[in-house]
């Protein structure tokens, strides 16, 4: 049935009855033509020095005209024919051009997309001191470019998914096909082909599709903003998840260990790394313990402190009108509440807020006789411990505060019951075929080398046994 250019371009545009859907009309070759594509998302030079000039100066058009076109055009990646408006309508949504011509049996699709994107820099979530300072940016083609130029190799594998009934995002799965368990790989595609939902936005939007436990505390997916991080890990065995319009990618298995690496270790000595590691432990431990014990202490076991600092204690609390597990919940709040403030306003007052809050509010209140001095600086120890593990923030709050509560109405005693339930917790949970606490529940000898205790690489000569994958072998001949 011959295409009746007319008709079809407007039907395209009762599709998408939009103003920013433009047409151009014109001759030539004896044929007439008409493009229509959407303002801003197409390469308007490239599109008429490309196609239009091309075709006008193009001696005779005709059948077949698949054939006439890519012969005048003579583009790498032919044109696509679609058959209905409805489709040509959709590819012209994503930023293709569809080209009608007067006699011709389909709708031809040209790709000329060009899109406005942020500039490939150092990512702001990742503090960098070593270490390449590329960071993954919005558009997933660049990010794709970024992480080919890491892993060079034709055994790295892209599966492109549409996600989102109005959005058609897409989702690229990325893996190493010899080094990726075959498993693992099957379970993300799946898990992403059922995903029914109306956009995404970024791909966090993902994140409880692909969780095995709903409505964990902790993470159970991995992400990265980085394509060095996200390459190592693909190296390791596990598995990418790359988002359309997000710069965070998503990586399974994924264990709790992961939290207290950084790409620095790998640029510092292994004694740095090891040191820099129990830090973000003991700043982890800090964060979650140091309230809970200071209200046990004051509460019920008020005899284990030494006398001189028992008095000192004494004295600063004296005519606060709290209780010590009130005032220190106050003092939570408070300090969350100048957290979320200053993360929310812009970053020239957010700076101040911050100084503002924690020395003249905090003082202030002091002063005052609301709140006393250690509860000021035990949570403020607490509040800066917690940026040693900045991406498990959410998780290390909610259990600050849980282990408060508990401390106030147990003591030390429901604090020991609340690490034990908590390690049974993360003890039963798995990622992909990952235990959540490996290497050490259980404990996986050959992946010691890389945990709190940081080995030479040249001694790391096997992928990680803590999580599937096809070869073991990463160095050594094999």
């Amino acid at each position: 049935m011959n295409v009746d250019t007319m008709k079809l371009s407007r039907k395209i545009k009762e599709i998408f009855s939009c103003d920013d859907l433009l047409e151009k009309k014109f001759e030539a070759g004896g044929c007439r033509f008409c493009l229509m594509y959407i303002d801003a998302m197409t390469d308007k030079a490239e599109l008429e020095e490309s196609v239009v000039e091309k075709l006008i100066k193009a001696d005779s058009f005709g059948k077949p005209y698949e054939k006439s076109l890519n012969d005048i055009l003579a583009y790498s990646e032919k044109p696509a024919a679609k058959q209905t408006p409805e489709e040509a309508a959709q590819a012209i949504a994503e930023g293709d051009i569809a080209l009608l011509i007067e006699g011709a049996d389909a709708i031809y699709i040209v790709s000329l997309r060009k899109f406005a994107t942020r500039a490939v820099t150092e990512p702001p979530t990742s503090s960098i001191l070593k270490g390449p300072r590329e960071g993954f940016i919005e558009d997933i083609k660049t990010n794709v470019t970024l992480l080919r130029r890491r892993l060079r190799t034709p055994d790295l594998k892209i599966k492109q998914l549409k996600i989102g009934r109005y959005s058609n995002t897409y989702v690229y799965v990325a893996y190493l096909e010899s080094v990726a368990d075959e498993n693992v790989v099957s379970k993300v595609t799946e898990r992403l082909k059922k995903v029914d939902i109306d956009g995404v936005a970024d791909s966090s939007y993902l994140v409880n599709y692909l969780e095995e436990r709903k409505f964990s505390l902790f993470d159970q997916i991995g992400s990265t903003e980085k394509p060095d991080i996200l390459a190592a890990k693909m190296l390791e065995g596990r598995v990418g998840i790359i988002v359309d319009g997000s710069p965070i990618a998503l990586t399974v298995p994924f264990v709790l260990f992961e939290h207290f690496q950084d790409s620095y270790d790998y640029f510092a000595s292994n004694m740095r790394a090891t040191f820099l590691r129990f830090i973000r432990l003991f700043g982890a431990f800090f964060t979650i313990m140091l309230p809970a014990v200071y209200v046990a202490m004051q509460e019920f076991h008020y005899h284990l402190l030494p006398l001189r600092f028992l008095v000192s204690i004494r004295n600063a609390i004296e005519g606060i009108p709290f209780t010590p597990p009130m005032e220190m919940l106050v003092v939570l709040l408070l300090f969350e509440v100048l957290h979320q403030a200053s993360i929310r306003m812009p970053k020239y007052l957010g700076t101040a807020l911050s100084i503002v809050g924690a020395i003249v509010l905090g003082e202030t209140a002091v002063s005052a006789g609301l709140i006393s001095s250690p509860s000021v600086l035990i949570i403020a120890l607490s509040a800066i411990g917690v940026n040693c593990v900045p991406d498990d923030i959410g998780a290390m709050s909610t259990m600050r505060a849980a282990y408060l509560l508990v401390a106030s109405v147990l003591g030390l005693y429901g604090m020991i019951i609340g690490a034990i339930t908590l390690i049974v917790y993360l003890a039963t949970n798995t990622s992909y075929g990952a235990p959540y606490l490996a290497p050490f529940a259980p404990i996986v000898e050959k992946d010691l080398k890389d945990t709190f205790f940081k080995a030479n690489l040249v001694d790391m000569k096997e992928r990680p046994y803590s999580f599937p994958n096809n070869n073991r072998h990463r160095s050594g001949g094999k």
